[in-house]
């Protein structure tokens, strides 16, 4: 179900030969688990999450006075992640709004930590595309045509793409077909083949692959950043040292492979909007 790596061994300090955790009497580790659902192969997820569990791990000694194991647990796909979450079997996890929507309607005492920002913004874009030389010039054009989604659970793409269609009158029943590929990356290359007619992605993976011009936008909307999320039941003093060595991390090399540029305190009511998306995607219906 998982993979699991385990942050090296803490180098811990030493003042003329004395372990200083030791000397304060405060030698037992806090050991918490962190978990992500797998968007790349095993290894990069662990070179791309190694450098931020580090620095928190360095962080959270200093702020608890005694040493901080963090173990890295990758699920390959969200609702392991979700299931691991909401029974508690992971302490704390990076998910997209839709999966935390989710857990939380699971279990209503999961935790909020903190969210991601870019660039001082708690918004980004998701785009619903097609291929530059398509005839399709509005959403209610889309009837009649093969559309390609995301993952299943996906906030960008299927919650909100899909409320976006039923707003614009468009239900599954109204197109020739439709499939979920898994991740934005399948979706720009299956609409830029021409195997679907149309796809929803995020705005960066849109901008990363669309160099050569080959799709266009049909149609923009805004989702959330990110949240990381802790168990129900971690301790509030735990919780809180995982937040404050979030909110102050600055390092830029650790941020960009988040595509952020830092994280800022967040609520429930953060992700509203979300849930109201979610709601209306349900109309969508399925074939």
């Amino acid at each position: 179900m998982f993979k699991r790596f385990l942050i090296p061994l803490l180098l811990l300090l030493t003042l003329n030969g004395i372990d200083v955790f030791a000397a304060a009497g405060k030698t037992t580790p806090v050991a918490l688990t962190f978990g992500v659902y797998q968007s790349d192969k095993a290894t990069v997820m662990y070179r791309k999450f190694l450098p931020v569990l580090e620095y928190l791990q360095k962080q959270m000694e200093s702020s608890l006075g005694q040493p901080v194991d963090i173990e890295l647990k990758i699920f390959k796909g969200y609702d392991q992640a979700n299931d691991a979450l909401v029974a508690g079997e992971v302490d704390f996890v990076r998910f997209g709004p839709a999966s935390y929507a989710l857990a939380k309607d699971r279990n209503e005492g999961i935790q909020l930590i903190a969210m991601e920002e870019k660039k001082g913004n708690k918004r980004f874009r998701g785009m619903i595309v097609v291929r530059s030389d398509s005839p399709i010039k509005t959403l209610q054009d889309l009837k009649g045509r093969r559309f390609a989604f995301g993952n299943d659970k996906s906030t960008i793409g299927r919650y909100l793409a899909q409320a976006e269609m039923v707003k614009a009158g468009i239900h599954a029943k109204d197109l020739a077909g439709y499939d979920y590929l898994g991740r934005h990356d399948k979706v720009f290359k299956a609409v830029a083949l021409g195997d679907y007619d149309a796809g929803a992605l995020k705005e960066a993976t849109f901008k990363r692959n669309n160099k050569a011009g080959t799709l266009r936008v049909l149609k923009t909307f805004e989702n959330v950043t990110k949240p990381w999320i802790a168990r129900e039941g971690l301790d509030a003093h735990i919780v809180d040292a995982i937040r404050q060595g979030l909110l102050s991390l600055k390092d830029k090399d650790i941020l960009k492979v988040f595509k952020a540029s830092g994280f800022l305190p967040t609520s429930n009511d953060e992700y509203a909007f979300v849930r109201q998306g979610m709601r209306l995607s349900a109309e969508f219906g399925e074939k």
